[in-house]
C-alpha cells in the first residue's frame, strides 16, 4: 500500500504535499524533521490502519496534538498522527466516582469548562492549558503550577484505551494480583507485555537498583524514561503508569479515564514574599512549603526587570516593594476570605521567623491575576528576543528535592557564569523546578557545541542531586540520549527492553526517551548556513528583516486557542481547526519557503498562497502571540511579492481601488445604489467579481463627509475650545457612512472642540490588504506629508473608522522614508473613541453633558482596535450617560475582514467566525438592547448575519446629548 492508496482508505484525512511537510516539520522545540505525511484519523480503524501501514512499510507514527512540546516529542519523519481534529470527543462522566473519560484530543480547560457545572475540575494545568490536549498531558506527564495541591498527569489516570504496535486493542488499569495472572496466560502482545515487566521488573536487584539510580521519589515532578519506579512500587499494578510520560513511544492512545478532583476553594490570597538575593528566596521556599499552599512560584529580578519599561505592565507592578532580587508567590485557598486571611497571616508569621523576606504584600481577588500576568510577561517578553540569540529550551525543567533546591541552584548559577551566561530564575519552586535557559544562536556551530556542553554539564549536576533531568517537559529529543546518564546502564537497559516489548518493529515515535536522536542534530536552523537577504517594501528592520520576524514564532500554538477562551487569535484556525490556518503555520510556512527556495523571488510559491488564503488580517497576533508574530504584515509582504511574479486579479483592483471606484459612482448616485440594491444587477455584480451570492453590497452615502463638513464646518456656537482636533476622513466614512463622520463633527463642536478636516488622501487601508503596497506607500507618503507639521500634542489627529485610523500608527512608519514624522504623527495619533475616553479622564467632558434615560448596550469592538488600540474606551464612552448600561460582547474576529467576507469562496468560513461568538450573542440580545460596533466591516457582517442594525459608539453618544 502507497501513501495514495492510505489516503483513498481512510476515513480521516491524509497528506503528503510539500506545504503540510513543512509545517508539520517543527514544533515548539528547537528541531525539525519532514514528516512523510501528516494524518488526520476520525475512528479506531483508522488508527489501526496506520499502524498496519507503517509496518509494513517501515516507516514511523509520531502522535501529536496541539503540538507544543519543548523538546521535540511531536517531529520526525514519518507519519504525523494529528488527533486534535477529530479524535476530541467527551466520551463519559461519572459524577458520583469523579471520573471522566476522553479522546485525546480534548482541551484540558474545554474539559474543565464542561466539568465545572459539577464542581469538579481536572488538576493538572500547563501554562499552555487553553490549547493543549489530554492525550498530550498524558503523553508528557503534565503538572504545572497547582503541581504541589493536586499532583501531575499521572496521578489522575485510572483507564489508559490503546491501540498496539500489532493493532489490537489494550486496556490498561489497575489490576489486582488475580488479574494479573490472566494477563500473563494471554496469548497476545498484551500477554507477551505483562510476561516481560513480571520478568524484568519484579526481583528485589532490579528494585534496588530502580531505587538507586532513579530521582527521588519525594520529586513528585519527574520525566526521565520510563516510570519503572512507580511500577515496582508495591501497592498497585498500573501500566498506566509506564505509559503516563512514554511520549507516545509505547502505544496509541484512544481513550482516556481521569480521576477528578473538587474545584479548589474559591476564595484565594497571594503573598509575595521579597527577598534580596536569590539565594535567600531558595532557602524559604521549604519551610512555606510545610504550609498548605496552593501554589508557590518564583520570579527574578531579571524578569521583573523586563516589565518596569513596558508600558502595558506598568499597573502589574503595584505590588512590588524596593527593587527585589527574587519574589516567591504563594497563594493560599479557603472556604471564606476569613479563612483565607488567617492563612495569609500564618504564612507571614512563619515567613518572618524562618526566611530572610523583606516585604509580605498580600494580594486578593484580581491583584493574583495581574501579578500572574507580570510573572508571564517577563517570560514573553525574554523570549521575544530581536535577532538570532534566543532563550532556548534544553535544561529549562529541572527538577531536585526541595532541600537541595538552594545549593542546586548556586551550582547552576557557578556553572552558567563559566559560560558567560546570566541564569534567570522563574517558575515552580514549591515543586524544586525552576526553568532556565540558556541564550544561544543555533545558526552558529559555535554556539550548537554550547547547546550540547551546557546540557551535558547540567545533566552532569542534576545526578549529583539524583534530580530529574526533565521535571514537566519531557525527554523527548533533546534530553532523551542522557537518560541512560540520569538512570545508569542497567535501568537503561530495561527500558530498552520495554520499549522493544511493546513496540518490536519501533514505529511508535521513535527518536524519543531511548535510543534517541542526538540533541544536537537536525536542529531548525542548519548551522552557519549563510542567511539569505530578503527585500522588502515593507520595513521590517525591527525584526532584523522579515525572515527573523518570522522566526519569531516559537511554536508555543497561543493562535489555536478557542472561543471560548477569549481573545481574537486565530479567526481561521477557530472556524476549520486545520493546523494549516493557525497563525505558527503561516509562520513556519514563510521561514521554511524563504530559508530553502532557490527561486529569484522566494515569496513565489502556491504553497504559500495557500497558507496566506484565510489569515483575516485581523492583526491579533501582534498583540494576543507572546512572540508578536505579526502576520497581517507578513501577509501583505507575501501578496505584494507574489503579485509582482503572478499579476493582479481583476477582483482584487476593484476591492483595493474601491475608493476610486466609489467616487467614479457617486455623480450617478441614484443608479449606482439601485445596481447595488437591485436584485438582479446586484447578482450580476456579484457573479462579474466573484463575490458572495448572499452577500448584501454596500451603498453610497446621499452625500460625502467632505460635503457635510463643509455644511456644518462654521456652526460652532461657543467661542473657547478646549482643544482643535483633526478628523482624519477616511474612504469609509467618506463614502459610505458620512451620516457617523457628521454625528462625530456634530459630537465633537458640542462638547467644545474645534474639528479640521483637511483634503487628505484615503488611508490605504484596502491597498495594504490585498497586497498593492506600492499604491500604499504613495498615499501614506501623503497623507505623512500633510499632517506631519500640524500634528502635535494639542493638535491630534482622531479617526473613526479603526482598520482606517491605524494604519498612521502600524503600517505607515513602516511605508514611508521620513519615519523621524510619521512615528510624530503616530504617537499623536488616537481612535476617536480613545480620545474622548482621555478626555473624559481629565474632566473635560462629563456625564451631565449627557442625557439619564437609561439604555442598555452590547458592543463589540473591531479586530485591529484590539489589537493596535483598546475596546475599553468605547466601553468608556459609551458608559459615560448616567444610566447607560454597557457590556463588551466577548467576541474575537466578526469575520468579515474587510473584502475577505465579500469573496465567494470566503463567504462561508466568514459566516462561520461572526457564528463563534458574535452573532450567537446578537441574537440572544433583546431589541430594546442597542447593539454598537465600531467598524464598518462588523457593522455590515453584524446586519448580514442576524438583520440587527449596529450602530458607532459616536452615534450613540451623539444622540444622547442634551
Amino acid at each position: 500500500m502507497d501513501l495514495k492508496s492510505l489516503k483513498n482508505s481512510l476515513v480521516g484525512d491524509l497528506y503528503h504535499d510539500d506545504l503540510i511537510k513543512s509545517i508539520y516539520a517543527t514544533d515548539a522545540s528547537v528541531y525539525r524533521m519532514l514528516p512523510t505525511a501528516v494524518a488526520y484519523p476520525k475512528s479506531i480503524d483508522d488508527l489501526k490502519l496506520l499502524i498496519k501501514f507503517a509496518k509494513q512499510n517501515k516507516t514511523s507514527l509520531i502522535p501529536r496534538t496541539a503540538g507544543t512540546s519543548l523538546a521535540g516529542q511531536c517531529v520526525g519523519e514519518g507519519i504525523i498522527v494529528d488527533v486534535s481534529k477529530y479524535l476530541n470527543a467527551i466520551v463519559s462522566f461519572d459524577k458520583k466516582n469523579k471520573t471522566v473519560t476522553v479522546q485525546p484530543g480534548v482541551v484540558r480547560d474545554q474539559l474543565n469548562n464542561y466539568l465545572k457545572p459539577f464542581g469538579l475540575f481536572f488538576g493538572p494545568n500547563t501554562s499552555t492549558s487553553n490549547r493543549c490536549m489530554i492525550g498530550g498531558m498524558v503523553g508528557n506527564n503534565s503538572s504545572g503550577t497547582t503541581s504541589i495541591k493536586y499532583g501531575v498527569t499521572r496521578d489522575k489516570v485510572l483507564v489508559l484505551e490503546t491501540i498496539l504496535s500489532d493493532g489490537s486493542v489494550a486496556v490498561f488499569k489497575d489490576l489486582t494480583k488475580s488479574q494479573i495472572q490472566e494477563k500473563l496466560q494471554l496469548n497476545n502482545l498484551e500477554g507477551q507485555i505483562y510476561r516481560q515487566l513480571q520478568s524484568d521488573l519484579f526481583n528485589n536487584d532490579v528494585k534496588a537498583e530502580i531505587i538507586k539510580h532513579f530521582p527521588k521519589p519525594e520529586i513528585h515532578r519527574r520525566n526521565t524514561g520510563y516510570a519503572i519506579d512507580e511500577l515496582v512500587k508495591d501497592e498497585s499494578f498500573n501500566i498506566c503508569k509506564l505509559l503516563s510520560g512514554s511520549e507516545g513511544t509505547l502505544a496509541f492512545t484512544t481513550q482516556i479515564t481521569l480521576q477528578l478532583d473538587v474545584l479548589p476553594l474559591p476564595n484565594r490570597i497571594m503573598v509575595a514574599m521579597h527577598f534580596n538575593s536569590i539565594k535567600d528566596c531558595l532557602n524559604a521556599v521549604q519551610p512555606v512549603m510545610e504550609h498548605d499552599l496552593y501554589t508557590c512560584e518564583m520570579m527574578d529580578k531579571t524578569i521583573l526587570d523586563l516589565t518596569k519599561y513596558n508600558k502595558t505592565q506598568q499597573d502589574n507592578r503595584f505590588f512590588i516593594q524596593g527593587d527585589p532580587e527574587a519574589i516567591l508567590m504563594c497563594e493560599v485557598r479557603g472556604a471564606t476570605l476569613e479563612q483565607a486571611k488567617q492563612q495569609a497571616n500564618d504564612l507571614i508569621n512563619l515567613s518572618k521567623s524562618n526566611t530572610a523576606s523583606y516585604a509580605y504584600p498580600v494580594l486578593i481577588a484580581d491583584q493574583i491575576d495581574k501579578a500572574n500576568n507580570l510573572r508571564s510577561a517577563g517570560l514573553g517578553l525574554m523570549g521575544n528576543m530581536i535577532g538570532d540569540k534566543k532563550a532556548v529550551a534544553c535544561i529549562e525543567d529541572t527538577a531536585v528535592a526541595l532541600p537541595d533546591l538552594a545549593n542546586y541552584i548556586a551550582d547552576f548559577t557557578q556553572l552558567m557564569a563559566n559560560y558567560n551566561q546570566k541564569a534567570v530564575y522563574y517558575a515552580h519552586a514549591g515543586a524544586g523546578e525552576l526553568h532556565l535557559r540558556p541564550i544561544l544562536d543555533l545558526k552558529q556551530s559555535d554556539d550548537v557545541k554550547l547547546f550540547r556542553q551546557i546540557t551535558t554539564d547540567v545533566a552532569h549536576l542534576v545526578k549529583k542531586y539524583n534530580g530529574s533531568f526533565s521535571g514537566e517537559h519531557g525527554d523527548g529529543i533533546v534530553r532523551g540520549e542522557f537518560v541512560e546518564l540520569m538512570i545508569g546502564s542497567n535501568n537503561y537497559q530495561l527500558l530498552r527492553q520495554i520499549k522493544s516489548s511493546f513496540d518490536p518493529n519501533n514505529i511508535f515515535n521513535p527518536g524519543k526517551i531511548v535510543d534517541a536522536y542526538p540533541m544536537d542534530k537536525n536542529l531548525r536552523y542548519q548551522p552557519d548556513k549563510e542567511v539569505p537577504e530578503i527585500t522588502t517594501l515593507l520595513d521590517f528592520s525591527k525584526s532584523e528583516g522579515i525572515l527573523r520576524e518570522a522566526e519569531k514564532c516559537n511554536g508555543s500554538g497561543d493562535c489555536r486557542k478557542l472561543p471560548e477562551f477569549g481573545g481574537t487569535m486565530c479567526p481561521s484556525y477557530r472556524a476549520t481547526k486545520n493546523e494549516k490556518d493557525t497563525t505558527r503555520a503561516r509562520a513556519n510556512a514563510l521561514r521554511e519557503y524563504l530559508t530553502n527556495s532557490d527561486k529569484n523571488n522566494k515569496f513565489n510559491h502556491t504553497e504559500l498562497k495557500s497558507v496566506f488564503d484565510l489569515c483575516l488580517s485581523c492583526k491579533a497576533c501582534a498583540s494576543e502571540c507572546p512572540s508578536s508574530v505579526d502576520v497581517a504584515s507578513l501577509k501583505a509582504e507575501f501578496l505584494y511579492q507574489f503579485q509582482k511574479e503572478n499579476g493582479v486579479s481583476i477582483r482584487t483592483k476593484v476591492f483595493a481601488y474601491n475608493n476610486k471606484l466609489n467616487q467614479i459612482g457617486r455623480p450617478l448616485i441614484g443608479l449606482t445604489n439601485f445596481m447595488f440594491s437591485n436584485k438582479i444587477t446586484a447578482s450580476l455584480i456579484k457573479k462579474t467579481f466573484g463575490i458572495a451570492k448572499r452577500r448584501s453590497l454596500p451603498l453610497l452615502s446621499s452625500k460625502t463627509l467632505d460635503k457635510v463638513y463643509q455644511l456644518t464646518k462654521n456652526k460652532n456656537v461657543n467661542k473657547e475650545k478646549l482643544k482643535t482636533v483633526y478628523l482624519f476622513n477616511d474612504e469609509f466614512t467618506n463614502q459610505l457612512d458620512a451620516n457617523i463622520g457628521e454625528d462625530a463633527i456634530q459630537l465633537l463642536q458640542a462638547l467644545n472642540y474645534d474639528v479640521i478636516l483637511i483634503n487628505n488622501a484615503e488611508s490605504g487601508r484596502a491597498f495594504i490588504s490585498k497586497g498593492l503596497l506600492d499604491q500604499a506607500k504613495k498615499v501614506a507618503k501623503k497623507n505623512v506629508s500633510l499632517f506631519k507639521n500640524i500634528i502635535t500634542e494639542n493638535s491630534p489627529l482622531i479617526g473613526i473608522e479603526p482598520s482606517a485610523i491605524l494604519t498612521f500608527k502600524d503600517e505607515y512608519p513602516r511605508l514611508v522614508e521620513d519615519k523621524i514624522s510619521a512615528e510624530a504623527i503616530a504617537k499623536n495619533t488616537f481612535l476617536i473613541e480613545a480620545f474622548l475616553s482621555n478626555e473624559i479622564a481629565i474632566g473635560n467632558i462629563t456625564s451631565d453633558q449627557f442625557t439619564s434615560e437609561a439604555q442598555v448596550i452590547k458592543f463589540h469592538g473591531h479586530c485591529h482596535q484590539k489589537a493596535q488600540s483598546n475596546q475599553i474606551y468605547s466601553f468608556n464612552v459609551l458608559n459615560l450617560p448616567k444610566n447607560y448600561k454597557v457590556t463588551i460582547i466577548p467576541s474575537g474576529c466578526c469575520g468579515m475582514a474587510g473584502s475577505f467576507g465579500y469573496e465567494k469562496e470566503h463567504y462561508d468560513i466568514s459566516m462561520q467566525v461572526g457564528e463563534q461568538t458574535l452573532f450567537p450573542a446578537v441574537r440572544k440580545a433583546p431589541e430594546t438592547t442597542i447593539i454598537s460596533a465600531s467598524g464598518t466591516s462588523c457593522r455590515h457582517q453584524i446586519k448580514d448575519g442576524t438583520q440587527r442594525i449596529a450602530y458607532h459608539p459616536i452615534t450613540i453618544l451623539k444622540n444622547a446629548l442634551l
